[in-house]
């Protein structure tokens, strides 16, 4: 049987379960649950049982409901949900008796590859050129002179800077 779980400061963890397909939650005493706290609004939530899991409705409440830590209007509850009825934490716990285990895994035999090729047709889908193996002498020739520039002028700004005036 599906429940709702409140946590409240002055009941402690208050479980309810669910008997009817509408619950109505909120501070008012004629609610199906009642949370008797003041930022809990008189009319804050419904849920409503829509095949076999409830959907819950915040009803215009003043402070909001949330699920999950998500402000929501509706939503369908799912296992374990957080809910939030203003300041007051709830979990949500469906009927889970009609859930079945996980079947046994099986064990499967992995054999090597046969060889590590790439298929015929197989394309390289890298972004990135392949690096050319043979040297590209006209870009080297001009970074070598384009290094040789640059110590050139360091070196004579270092002169520069330790030449003496007259």
């Amino acid at each position: 049987m599906p429940k709702l779980i409140l946590t409240t400061e002055a009941q402690g963890k208050v479980a309810y379960e669910f008997a009817e397909a509408s619950i109505t939650i909120g501070r008012a005493p004629d609610n199906m649950i009642v949370i008797d706290d003041p930022s809990v609004s008189n009319r804050h939530a419904l849920m409503e049982l829509t095949g076999e899991t409830y959907r819950l409705k915040d009803l215009d409440s003043t402070n909001g409901t949330k699920v999950n830590g998500v402000p929501t209007t509706e939503t369908v509850l799912r296992f374990e949900d957080r809910i939030r009825f203003g300041a007051i934490d709830a979990r949500y716990e469906p009927d889970v008796r009609g859930s079945q285990p996980l079947p046994e895994l099986e064990s499967i035999e992995v054999q090597p590859a046969q060889s590590s090729a790439a298929p015929s047709g197989f394309g390289n889908a890298s972004p990135f050129r392949r690096g050319s193996k043979s040297s590209d002498r006209m870009r080297l020739a001009v970074l070598g002179v384009a290094a040789i520039a640059a110590v050139t002028f360091v070196g004579s700004m270092v002169a520069v800077l330790f030449m003496h005036a007259p």
